[in-house]
């Protein structure tokens, strides 16, 4: 059984945080984020706006252009890690908002991979037979775990969400090719939310005193290990297939850092007519950042049929993985 894309969509915040805005707030200016990051602005999510309101838009949208009602959706998978609350998933709060009634619904937590291992695992699900229709989501609200007195961090992540459809296909063309997922958990002091879990409790002292409760970056650290990452994560998957760099029509990594992106298509020779960047936009919105991406370049026409999609990321954890596409 293979595997295909039948929708896409995406939802954003509508307040638009820019670096002129910031310069007001914190120690920094837009040369200086525009030079080291490539970020001119973000999304930054509204009061009673959550991670599940974007999740369930960008899933409506999903399922519209792919005509599929929700109620005939097997599997909701959402990436995430910043998730409406600890229990119950947000997948099940969007299953409710959707109102597909006869679907499983879970969450998982791979960071910035979290929409390719969810991907990945929806992969599997309908090559078993177990599933015929998943609906796969990237949704985050960063904006809520960023230390707003950081400028090595706050400046750097927005909020919204990503969303596609997975359909059963007999067809051989315009599917998925394959999938790949990497950890390596002996850096995971290098990237990580150190409040709010089981050793640093939301309600202890220390984790209010020490700000604990904001996402923790050793950006030069991760910044090498991420090139590094991604790189292996493309090429397992360009091998897996019997492809070149040379076959691929279009690059649409992780939206995390400009630096970051522009280093992996070098190391993998794609040249930046053949890379997808919408990060000056939007911010690095982790889970969110590929299938709005992937959403976007949709809309936009760039995705002709049978073009080679070849998708990667890389986060905290470290995860990383990638994703090849026959569109």
């Amino acid at each position: 059984m293979n595997v295909r894309i039948t929708g896409t969509g995406s939802a954003l915040p509508g307040k638009i945080l820019t670096n002129a805005e910031l310069e007001k707030s914190v120690d920094t200016t837009d040369e200086w984020i525009t030079t080291r990051t490539g970020i001119k602005e973000r999304r930054i999510a509204a009061d009673g706006e959550y991670t599940s309101t974007f999740a369930a838009e960008a899933s409506r949208r999903a399922l519209a252009m792919a005509g599929v009602p929700p109620e005939e959706i097997d599997l909701i998978i959402i990436g995430t890690v910043t998730p409406d609350f600890p229990f119950p998933s947000t997948a099940c709060i969007v299953q409710d908002l959707l109102g597909a009634t006869n679907a499983t619904a879970f969450d998982l937590s791979a960071a910035c991979s979290g929409f390719l291992y969810g991907l990945s695992i929806a992969e599997k699900y309908i090559r078993s037979g177990a599933a015929r229709k998943i609906l796969v989501v990237g949704a985050e609200i960063l904006s809520r775990i960023v230390d707003w007195q950081d400028r090595n961090t706050c400046v750097l992540f927005g909020d919204g969400a990503g969303a596609v459809v997975l359909e059963a296909s007999e067809e051989a063309d315009h599917s998925l090719l394959s999938t790949h997922t990497f950890s390596n958990g002996a850096h995971w002091n290098l990237l990580f939310q150190q409040g709010s879990g089981s050793r640093n409790p939301a309600t202890a002292s220390r984790t209010i005193d020490e700000r604990l409760i904001y996402l923790n970056m050793e950006g030069n650290d991760v910044f090498k290990h991420a090139v590094r990452g991604m790189e292996e994560a493309a090429v397992r998957a360009l091998n897996a297939n019997g492809l070149s760099p040379a076959d691929i029509s279009l690059l649409i990594p992780h939206q995390a850092n400009r630096r970051i992106i522009d280093a992996t298509a070098k190391r993998l020779g794609i040249g930046s007519e053949r890379l997808f960047i919408n990060l000056h936009r939007y911010g690095n919105t982790s889970s969110a950042s590929i299938p709005i991406a992937l959403d976007e370049a949709n809309h936009l026409g760039i995705l002709k049929p049978d073009s080679k999609l070849l998708l990667v990321a890389f986060g905290g954890g470290f995860t990383y993985a990638s994703a090849l596409i026959k569109w």
